[in-house]
């Protein structure tokens, strides 16, 4: 076990959508050059058939960011399915030199005993649960989106007692659900295997609309997300007095590095939170949200003394 960091540190995520591996390789360039990241998670974890388009970008982006100083970690998959996938995820888990964040049991099988994360893809929903995982080799683990905050302080408290660090994802789409079926593919007509990787056509995500025209989800090949953007910047004080040492951004199509600097001016004393999340709204594409963390619907922003808004 290790003793939680003291200081707040802020993690970058895999980037969840198809962008073209040139665009994945300029993209950690910048996060290595310019971003006041701590940690930087990659890896393909949304489907298996993207990962042999970023294999040559990965390497190189990992090699940059550990001259550049960051911690790196490389994620597992979400969901398994086929042999070849199964192979995939054993290779990555017996070969990485660096440390592992699971996304799946089948991963967390394959580390038992070893030194790992854990992702926010794998239900970590009470303290019997971190405990297990901490038993088992984990040494972080970041919890799913819709934890309200009276959950996560138990589990923040339960991390501490553990020499487990806890982490909250604070900004981007929330993750809600992945299937064996390609709704990407489905959307234009085709089957997942011959899918034609049209989940490329959309950065951020293919938006998902009512039968009414209201916004309501977003799909991104086999995942579906949110369609707002988290965004806890005023939360996230009340995160780090809770005990919440990782602070979780996941990469969209938009200014990463302002995103980034804005939530380390927050946590550094610097910055508004309010201000901040006004920052935020201007860059990203739909609204933000806060209302898992307030116990309420999930796609509202709560606002309020309560808050620190």
């Amino acid at each position: 076990m290790t003793t939680p960091v003291a200081k707040p540190r802020l993690t970058l995520g895999p980037v969840l959508f198809n962008w073209p591996a040139e665009r994945w390789r300029d993209f950690y360039a910048r996060i290595a050059d310019e971003a006041a990241v701590d940690t930087v998670i990659l890896g393909e974890i949304v489907c298996f058939k993207r990962a042999p388009f970023i294999a040559d970008a990965l390497e190189e982006s990992v090699d940059r960011l550990l001259a550049a100083g960051k911690e790196v970690w490389l994620a597992s998959p979400i969901l398994v399915g086929s042999d070849r996938e199964r192979a995939a995820m054993r290779d990555l888990v017996a070969d990485a030199p660096l440390t592992v964040e699971a996304n799946d049991m089948g991963a967390l099988a394959l580390l038992d005993g070893r030194r790992h994360a854990v992702g926010p893809f794998i239900n970590l929903y009470n303290e019997a649960t971190l405990a297990w995982l901490a038993g088992r080799g984990a040494v972080s683990v970041s919890l799913p989106a819709e934890l309200p905050a009276a959950s996560v302080a138990a589990l923040a408290g339960a991390g501490r007692e553990l020499g487990v660090d806890v982490e909250v994802q604070v900004f981007g789409r929330a993750p809600l659900a992945i299937s064996a079926r390609c709704y990407h593919a489905r959307a234009h007509g085709l089957h997942k295997d011959g899918c034609q990787f049209v989940c490329g056509n959309d950065s951020n995500g293919l938006a998902v609309e009512t039968l009414d025209g209201q916004s309501f989800l977003t799909v991104n090949g086999t995942q579906t997300l949110s369609h707002g953007y988290l965004c806890l910047t005023a939360e996230l004080e009340r995160l780090a007095a809770m005990g919440v040492g990782r602070f979780r951004l996941s990469p969209h199509d938009t200014d990463m590095v302002r995103v980034i600097d804005a939530f380390r001016g927050v946590l550094d004393g610097e910055r508004d939170g309010a201000d901040a999340a006004a920052e935020i709204r201007a860059l990203v594409d739909a609204p933000v949200a806060n209302g898992f963390f307030h116990d309420t619907v999930g796609a509202s922003y709560v606002t309020g003394a309560a808050t620190g808004c």
